[in-house]
């Protein structure tokens, strides 16, 4: 086993591709295969599997991958501080759900420590996504919830992922709507009052199980349902319709302005929102610079009532 071939393991992975990762290497797709195959054979483990869409890591392929990803940081920073003497580069990555704190916590951190070289990475996604992120390493730390419906479900997977979760705050849930909606001015909402609007929901693609959806109450029937994939359609949507999402409440003010507004939903539910981190791996400096940032703009975020969130321990 060598260096290159974990080097070729986490292009092949990032780039979901043998020819596409080939390309990026300036190898032939018949020796990065050969390669691949070699160390598959080494370790006695299929790494990665085939199929019609292209190709996809196998569960012990996931976590080979995040081993691998790992030497093979360490080993660049090893070469820019011993060899190179460059200056390191800065390195973040975060997956997470379409919170507008996540992405407001992001843009401070790299205004604060971004420097003169650095990459730093925010993936907003499908749920099942960030955790695949967590598990192999692409990301640092993941951002998602868990509520009565689906905490089982993603409470398994993140233990069969070797992933920790630890809760940033609870929430009572709330709606966002346009502030020219006609529930506009409420106090608080009930089912009942949102039938007759259309429910805003984020696509989870491939993996649409109800259990990985980003709104609470997956089981609902919407007699009009619009689903995007990304947070600016959404508000859009919210602004330009009579449309509603289901969400924790938390926008800071200095992201939406006076254009949305959250008001209370009448359910007896609980949002928890937290953070994923793999459990073999330590938070980086700029990790805990992030977890720092995401509890101070937490714990400074002001509720439409003074019950709806919740910080909770990390």
């Amino acid at each position: 086993m060598t260096l290159q071939q974990l080097k070729y393991v986490v292009e092949v992975a990032d780039k979901g591709s043998i020819t596409e990762a080939a390309k990026s290497l300036f190898l032939s797709q018949p020796s990065l295969s050969a390669s691949i195959r070699d160390l598959e054979e080494e370790t006695g483990t299929t790494l990665f599997m085939r199929n019609s869409r292209g190709i996809l890591l196998t569960p012990e392929g996931a976590e080979f991958l995040g081993h691998a990803r790992q030497v093979v940081q360490q080993a660049a920073l090893i070469e820019e501080k011993y060899i190179t003497h460059a200056a390191v580069k800065q390195r973040f990555s975060v997956s997470t759900q379409h919170y507008s704190f996540t992405s407001s916590a992001f843009v401070e951190l790299v205004r604060a420590y971004g420097g003169d070289d650095y990459e730093f990475t925010l993936r907003e996604g499908k749920t099942h996504d960030i955790i695949q992120d967590v598990r192999t390493l692409r990301s640092e730390m993941g951002v998602l919830y868990l509520c009565h419906f689906n905490e089982s479900v993603i409470s398994k997977l993140l233990r069969e992922s070797n992933l920790l979760f630890s809760e940033l705050f609870s929430a009572n849930p709330h709606i966002f709507i346009g502030r020219n909606n006609p529930l506009a001015g409420r106090d608080s909402v009930t089912l009942h009052d949102l039938e007759p609007l259309p429910c805003i929901t984020y696509e989870q693609g491939d993996q649409n199980a109800l259990y990985f959806s980003e709104e609470i109450l997956p089981t609902l029937n919407h007699r009009k349902s619009i689903k995007v994939t990304d947070k600016g359609a959404i508000i859009d949507l919210m602004t330009g319709t009579d449309g509603y999402t289901i969400s924790s409440g938390i926008c800071p003010a200095f992201l939406r302005g006076d254009d949305i507004i959250s008001i209370p939903l009448e359910v007896e539910e609980v949002i928890r929102i937290g953070v994923i981190t793999h459990r073999d791996s330590r938070p980086t400096p700029l990790g805990e610079r992030y977890l720092e940032i995401l509890h101070r703009i937490v714990d400074g975020a002001t509720a439409p009532d003074s019950q709806a969130i919740r910080p909770g321990g990390a």
